[in-house]
């Protein structure tokens, strides 16, 4: 199958890592040997309920038995979609009552900046060094790593960067700015948290000057960091918050959400602003009602703090020199790439699944599923443990 794989499937990378799969359960990816994985990546936090969730898989097979896709978005009534919205909203802090579905996390971001430029009459779009926001060209426009960007271009005019954590560059949001989009924990960059009430400093100035706030929460939304989405740690509400990745149980979705009064400007002037033949769609939205039903009926959110104490407490080793971010979300941090990449492919041969971040070579990704068990936690820990101290002694 893998040579299959790299024959006929289009590739990211020259050399993808091409385990093959035969089937996943819970904290587990299973490889057609028959060797069981441990999975701390969950599809770079896609997987937030790990794998073939019993709520999730009768959500979708009810629904399958229902109906399937009957229609474009928007058209009709369909209760998964339906309830999904709504519970969200109640979910999410006034004004943020109005969702919009979509396929992923980087179409909810062209979704977003399109609702930004048409509410303000504005055109610049602020975004962060080392930002990123998804591939598609509007994405890739507000992505802060100009060499990823430089081979696509020309991409969308009148997008310019800031620093993140820089109160300085504050006064680069003007009245000619539609909107500064921000994620509310960097990913790619190194699981960076926002400092010294950075995030209410931007969201003020915004006020000044009538710009609105997009907050990309498609890695830390979901429980990940210990509240429902990343922004209610720092006692903000952005005027958009944006979403994908573990929304969906595994499966491909992507939201955006603002006030009924501003996603109301997608409806009209002109009509079908913002449109998408498979957004909320039924099964889809079943999984991912599913998902929120069973992250915020249950205590995983508190114990998605819980363990990373856990994590903190069991990685302690001299080639560990930090480990950033905040519950689930956690990026070991090493002194250099190729230490980095030993540690990640060393743990692959040893049957943990860790991965890298996008622009910060130093990092070790540890996502895993928020259902992950303490013991499997102290299971991967003592992998990885064995693995640095193999590097150390080589």
């Amino acid at each position: 199958m893998k040579k299959e794989f790299l024959t006929y499937q289009a590739q990211t990378t020259p050399h993808p890592l091409g385990m093959e799969i035969s089937h996943a359960k819970g904290s587990f990816i299973y490889d057609t040997e028959g060797k069981a994985h441990l999975d701390f990546v969950a599809s770079v936090s896609a997987c937030s309920l790990g794998h073939g969730h019993t709520r999730v898989i009768r959500a979708v097979k009810d629904q399958l038995d229902k109906y399937a896709h009957v229609m474009v978005y928007g058209e009709y009534a369909q209760a998964p979609a339906v309830e999904l919205c709504k519970l969200l909203a109640s979910h999410l802090p006034t004004p943020l009552n109005t969702t919009y579905l979509v396929n992923s996390g980087t179409e909810a971001i062209e979704g977003a900046l399109k609702l930004a430029r048409r509410a303000t009459n504005r055109s610049e779009i602020l975004y962060a060094n080392h930002a990123y926001h998804g591939n598609t060209m509007g994405a890739l426009s507000v992505m802060g790593f100009e060499e990823r960007k430089i081979p696509f271009g020309p991409l969308i005019p009148d997008c310019h960067s800031i620093r993140f954590n820089s109160e300085i560059d504050l006064q680069k949001i003007t009245e000619t700015t539609a909107a500064v989009i921000l994620e509310t924990i960097q990913g790619g960059a190194g699981f960076i948290l926002p400092k010294d009430g950075y995030l209410r400093k931007v969201k003020a100035r915004c006020e000044e000057v009538g710009t609105l706030l997009i907050l990309d929460e498609i890695q830390p939304g979901f429980g990940r960091t210990g509240t429902l989405f990343g922004f209610q740690h720092y006692s903000i509400i952005p005027d958009i918050v944006v979403m994908g990745k573990g929304m969906g149980g595994g499966l491909p979705i992507g939201a955006f959400t603002a006030s009924h009064e501003l996603m109301n400007l997608l409806s009209d002037n002109p009509k079908l602003g913002h449109i998408t033949t498979f957004g909320g769609n039924p099964v889809i939205a079943s999984a991912a009602l599913a998902t929120l039903q069973e992250i915020t009926e249950t205590d995983l959110i508190a114990q998605t703090l819980v363990k990373e104490q856990l994590i903190r407490k069991e990685l302690k080793h001299p080639l560990i020199k930090e480990i950033r971010g905040k519950g689930l979300m956690l990026a070991v941090m090493v002194n250099t790439a190729e230490i980095a990449s030993e540690i990640i492919l060393k743990c692959r041969e040893e049957q943990l699944i860790l991965f890298w971040l996008l622009f910060e070579p130093r990092a070790i990704r540890i996502t895993p599923p928020l259902t992950i068990t303490e013991t499997e936690i102290k299971q991967g820990c003592t992998i990885l443990l064995n693995v640095l101290d193999s590097i150390t002694a080589s």
